[in-house]
């Protein structure tokens, strides 16, 4: 089963470079963030004509996160638990039955944080918490799952190619990287870094100042596995070549195969 995250960074923006990517890839489940569509004007009909069940979680000109599936998605659920009085539409769950496994997709859109210090970057960091106490509960029910999405978080050095330009970021400060390390504490596997260590892997470069052309990228959008999961993962690549065609996201797609 192959599971990819995109944060496409517009539906509208991205309403011919999406398709022709997923009859590219064919994933199984593609999760998307930044929709920026509500619900009623996701335009549903293009991915269902390619065989896909849709699911939205949407807000209007911001955020909003949907997954896609070829597979049945059952006991579908919105919004990130711990906090009724959160508005922002940037999470959503369901169950995917592959050939050997049900796995629970978690599909997210982590709060970028700027400026900080500040509201938002609290706001971040208790989102956070919020998601790191959802896969205790899921690790504690023993659900196979994976926690995938642009997390907005730069986990080390390695993932950034100047690193000195985004020492006081809200994706790179050491806060937002403790944080993402509690995941891997609790015995989640980064999927990336599992298979590749290597330096100058990226999924997003901004629209600026030749960030593309330079390579000037970071690596924010990640899988995080839960040890079944992990054992099922056979590979997890970056579509880096995207973001080199026309119209692109200022992400690229990750994946990662299971063998489920």
């Amino acid at each position: 089963m192959k599971v990819a995250t995109f944060n496409i960074n517009g539906i509208k923006a991205r309403i011919e470079a999406l398709p022709a990517w997923l009859d590219e890839a064919q994933p199984d489940v593609a999760l998307l963030q930044e929709i920026k569509s509500i619900d009623e004007n996701f335009p549903r009909v293009i991915f269902e004509e390619r065989g896909y069940n849709v699911e939205t979680h949407g807000q209007k000109s911001f955020n909003g996160v949907a997954i896609l599936s070829k597979r049945p998605l059952e006991d579908v659920t919105r919004g990130l638990p711990g906090d009724d009085s959160d508005e922002q539409a940037r999470y959503v769950e369901a169950t995917v039955m592959g050939d050997t496994e049900a796995v629970r997709i978690c599909g997210l859109y982590l709060p970028n944080g700027n400026p900080a210090p500040g509201p938002k970057y609290d706001y971040k960091l208790r989102w956070m918490e919020r998601l790191k106490a959802r896969a205790e509960t899921l690790l504690h029910e023993e659900v196979p799952f994976l926690m995938a999405g642009d997390y907005n978080i730069i986990p080390q050095a390695e993932d950034v190619a100047r690193p000195e330009v985004w020492r006081k970021d809200a994706l790179f400060r050491m806060e937002s990287r403790t944080a993402f390390r509690r995941f891997l504490n609790l015995g989640l596997t980064e999927a990336f870094r599992a298979r590749n260590a290597a330096t100058g892997h990226y999924s997003f470069w901004d629209y600026q100042a030749g960030a593309w052309n330079r390579n000037d990228g970071i690596r924010i959008d990640h899988f995080l596995l839960c040890p079944t999961c992990a054992d099922l993962m056979t590979d997890c690549g970056i579509d880096k070549d995207v973001r080199g065609r026309e119209k692109p996201s200022d992400h690229v797609p990750v994946w990662v195969d299971l063998a489920a």
